[in-house]
């Protein structure tokens, strides 16, 4: 199973919750999930893991490198399995909905703009704000 490799890679023991939850991550419609969201989504499936173990587990995999924390405006964490790729974040302020983006013009701009003021990049993390335009669609 992939996920048990995932979880010792990580250093990590391999257990029934920790793969549960991993496997839910993975398979998730949804890409930004709450820590109750993969509860709900793990009751929803008849699968019986806590929410204190869910809190516990996420926790762990940020620590571990597995999935990133990320916490927008509104209070709540929200977490993604860690792929390796960069990627910026536009979160609409109506729905929540997260949006993936990458644009490599932007990169270039923040690399370019640190250089300018003397410094070196070591990493960066751009959320935008957005709301749906009411005249398009």
């Amino acid at each position: 199973m992939v996920e048990n490799s995932e979880l010792r890679k990580a250093g990590l023991k391999v257990t029934l919750p920790r793969v549960k939850i991993l496997q839910m991550l993975d398979s998730a419609e949804q890409r930004h999930m709450s820590a109750e969201d993969v509860y709900k989504s793990l009751m929803d499936a008849g699968e019986d893991v806590g929410l204190a173990t869910v809190y516990r587990v996420l926790t762990q995999f940020e620590a571990a490198g597995l999935v990133v924390r990320h916490n927008f405006d509104g209070g709540h964490a929200v977490f993604e399995l860690a792929d390796g790729g960069h990627h910026d974040h536009m979160v609409c302020v109506d729905t929540g909905d997260v949006i993936e983006f990458f644009d490599a013009e932007i990169e270039k701009r923040q690399k370019e703009i640190v250089r300018e003021h003397g410094f070196e990049l070591v990493d960066h993390n751009l959320v935008l704000y957005v709301r749906r335009n009411a005249a398009k669609p």
